[in-house]
């Protein structure tokens, strides 16, 4: 018979191992800078929480950033780089942002310890900590270092889920970079926070699957609201929060998942998950838990253990937009 660890205990457990030092992800450990920048952590968090004082929306834009950078080519920094051809220029890049905080952050890093901070490690402290202001400081995680930078960077190699994607297709991107189904929806439970917009969404408001009529998952009455900010002829294109309830839709919590529940997911994925036989159970146990933030924080770290480069594969940049190295591609 299956236990169920309560949120107290599984709580206790993760910072227990944490404690001891030892918790590590391949290459990565806790306290990687100690002696070679001991005070990262602090100079990190203070650009972060300034800029976050005025400018709540830096918190979804990063952890899409750290989401599309680990989960195409592994956690290296290489979608910072610029470049013609670089991961930059992918489709599902374009309108991706943040990078002028990486670079404020990362100049305050080279203020301190020049050449030491990786652009990769940086991507990472940075969204753990829009993270946890976003929860009202409830959502803190420890996540190992010890990155290196990448020196490739191609569009061609970008490889992302799409929004219209089966859960079970989706599934299978997520497992080959070992992530578990639990651990997918954990990491779309992002949607807590952030916006997208109305041409993301325009075929599920009218056209869902060329039947000229809204897609039948889709609650009517959120349907009807929708369109109230989709026109269908409208050439403006408004943004919608991913989190339909309003008072929780800058708030890192477990509401995305009560609103899929009740059919009231933006993305075509989000509703999947809710519907999906693969998935179902998992949104109905983090919808009613209250462990969400330890459990999303877990999951935020085993992404960030994908695909890291160590000293022979990659190295580190003092610009995270531009190679050291001269063979760098991008």
């Amino acid at each position: 018979m299956a236990v169920k660890i309560s949120t107290i205990s599984t709580l206790i457990v993760f910072l227990a191992l944490l404690s001891l030092g030892h918790f590590s992800h391949g290459e990565l450990r806790l306290g990687f800078y100690n002696e070679t920048c001991p005070n990262v952590e602090q100079i990190v968090f203070g650009v972060v929480e300034k800029a976050f004082s005025t400018n709540s929306r830096l918190a979804p834009l990063m952890i899409r950033l750290y989401f599309h950078d680990c989960f195409s080519n592994g956690c290296d920094a290489s979608l910072l780089l610029d470049g013609t051809t670089s991961e930059k220029k992918a489709g599902p890049n374009l309108s991706v942002d943040g990078c002028a905080l990486i670079d404020t952050v990362k100049d305050a890093l080279e203020g301190n310890c020049t050449g030491v901070v990786s652009c990769a490690d940086t991507i990472a402290l940075v969204t753990r900590d829009l993270v946890n202001l976003a929860s009202g400081g409830k959502a803190r995680y420890e996540i190992p270092t010890g990155r290196f930078d990448g020196r490739e960077s191609l569009a061609s190699t970008v490889d992302l889920p799409g929004p219209q994607m089966s859960v079970s297709d989706t599934f299978k991107m997520f497992e080959k970079r070992k992530l578990s189904l639990t651990d997918m929806v954990l990491l779309l439970g992002g949607h807590t926070i952030g916006v997208t917009h109305c041409s993301f969404i325009m075929d599920r408001l009218y056209n869902f699957k060329n039947s000229q009529k809204p897609d039948p998952a889709m609650d009517p009455n959120l349907v009807k609201e929708l369109r109230l900010k989709c026109p269908k002829k409208s050439g403006q294109n408004g943004a919608i929060n991913l989190d339909q309830n309003v008072p929780s839709s800058d708030i890192v919590d477990a509401s995305y998942y009560k609103q899929i529940e009740s059919r009231r997911g933006i993305l075509q994925i989000d509703d999947q998950l809710a519907t999906d036989e693969m998935t179902k159970q998992i949104v109905k146990d983090l919808a009613v838990s209250n462990d969400f933030l330890v459990r999303f924080g877990q999951a935020m770290v085993k992404l960030g253990s994908f695909g890291v480069k160590d000293k022979d594969t990659g190295e580190i940049r003092t610009s995270c937009r531009s190679c050291k190295n001269l063979f760098c591609t991008a």
